[in-house]
């Protein structure tokens, strides 16, 4: 049997073609490109096409057991009654609501209560927030279906408004203990469930339709499982449903996430908590990574950047200008959506090599901070699991490594989220019992220098007089 995963990412549409009998698997990935003058913004129909192009490359004319799909958290589109898209879509590093978020924040009482409720921070990156944005901008909402781009690609290959309660987690709409929208919140947008998606569970399937099957080259019919979120299904995919097993993304943003058996919501906001298609996650999210070295690359490094020599000097540790990875606004740990970023103790001396080891170091200092707020709820993990852009970079993931002081696994794919899609897949199919059975292969171990990280330390405790120092808007 062959398992068909397609996942509309931040940047980039993926596909997996996977075989049941060889355990063997063909992957493709394209670039969106740039769809608006603000870049941050996507193009439904763009993002779907680009992914359906890359599955129908892969796919088309074979036979097809089920098709998978995967998705990000946290975006949202409005569309007309003929579902058709009245909006861009913004998606989770789109910070046009941050103004109408820092009003909100300033009654504590809201914030708590929502927090608890949704598992979600007040900030612009949740969908609801959005809405209330667009509501502002003169959208009458109740005219209007409301999707994401996961739904919606759905939607394109079912013809059904359906959505799992994984990704709808990521919302900010559904209360997470009764995981059903929650009505005060619905009344607060002015909006009624059913514009949104009906709700089903993470392994809910849809036969594709004769539209979706012309698309892509396949017969119409064929299985396919509403969208998970991909950081849901790279918990899948690494292995990590067991407690104690964390997934550690650094890609174009930043997300560490632990599975646990029931919602861990701390008191006083700060890591989230949202559905995975097996129980729940609590992790920390960061906005600034990968697209913090792309930043750097574009603007300083003139765009043609040569990374042997940029990372040359990687042992001038404590002689590193600070960097405030805030370009895109700051989710975890203070969830400012309105910080900035840049430089801190730059000096005459330093140069383009030590700006650029800044930049890694400042990325990794954020999710480090991340990280101590999180164990602290979840504790200490037994194993972390590395993945994201970061892997490219030999020297970068060992400073990863010496800065937390712990070893990271790198698994033999480097698609988790999509191998997380396949998996689901193969449950269902019943090719595979039970999903937490799944065993990846590990590629590598990435071992910590406990010296190199004693002075990782020291800089660390001077990233974090810089973060506290900065001006609060």
């Amino acid at each position: 049997m062959r398992i068909l995963a397609l996942e509309a990412s931040t940047t980039s549409a993926k596909a997996m073609l996977y075989d049941t009998e060889s355990r063997t698997y063909e992957e493709k990935i394209k670039a969106y490109g740039k769809m608006y003058d603000e870049e941050v913004l996507h193009d439904a129909d763009k993002v779907f096409d680009c992914m359906a192009k890359i599955g129908r490359a892969l796919a088309g004319g074979r036979e097809i057991s089920i098709i998978s799909l995967s998705g990000t958290w946290h975006s949202v589109l409005l569309c007309d009654r003929r579902m058709r898209p009245a909006t861009p879509v913004y998606p989770w590093s789109y910070t046009g609501a941050a103004p109408l978020c820092g009003r909100l924040r300033e009654d504590a009482g809201f914030v708590e209560d929502y927090y608890q409720k949704t598992g979600c921070m007040v900030n612009a990156t949740y969908p609801f927030f959005k809405l209330l944005s667009l509501r502002e901008q003169g959208y009458d909402l109740k005219d209007y279906y409301i999707m994401g781009q996961g739904t919606y690609n759905t939607y394109r290959l079912t013809g059904e408004r359906v959505a799992s309660r994984c990704m709808i987690s990521g919302t900010g709409l559904m209360n997470i203990h009764t995981r059903e929208y929650d009505d005060e919140i619905l009344k607060m947008a002015g909006i009624a469930r059913s514009q949104l998606s009906r709700l089903t569970e993470s392994n809910h399937t849809q036969p594709l339709s004769e539209e979706g099957a012309r698309i892509l080259g396949l017969r119409p019919g064929i299985p396919v499982i509403v969208a998970n979120s991909d950081g849901g299904l790279n918990q899948i995919g690494v292995g990590a449903i067991k407690e104690n097993v964390m997934t550690f993304s650094v890609g174009t943003s930043g997300a560490m996430r632990n599975s646990t058996a029931k919602p861990m919501i701390p008191k006083s906001p700060s890591t989230w908590c949202y559905l995975s298609p097996k129980g729940w996650l609590s992790g920390a999210a960061t906005a600034g990574c990968c697209n913090c070295i792309d930043w750097f690359v574009e603007h300083v490094a003139a765009g043609k950047p040569d990374y042997s020599q940029l990372e040359q000097g990687e042992d001038k540790i404590l002689d590193t200008p600070i960097f405030l990875p805030f370009l895109f606004g700051e989710r975890c740990p203070g969830w400012n959506d309105k910080r900035g970023g840049g430089f801190a103790g730059l000096k005459a001396g330093h140069d383009i090599k030590d700006m650029y080891r800044g930049v890694q170091q400042g990325i990794l200092f954020n999710l480090y901070h991340c990280y101590r707020l999180l164990t602290e709820v979840a504790g200490e993990p037994e194993k972390i699991k590395l993945s994201g852009g970061i892997l490219h970079s030999r020297v970068w993931t060992q400073m990863c490594a010496d800065i937390f002081g712990k070893e990271m696994e790198i698994d033999q794919s480097k698609q988790s989220s999509l191998m997380g899609a396949v998996i689901l897949a193969r449950e269902i199919i019943g090719d595979l019992k039970d999903i937490s059975d799944y065993e990846p292969s590990v590629k590598a171990t990435v071992r910590p220098d406990m010296a190199r990280n004693e002075r990782y330390r020291k800089q660390f405790e001077r990233y974090l007089q810089m973060y506290t120092s900065m001006e609060q808007e």
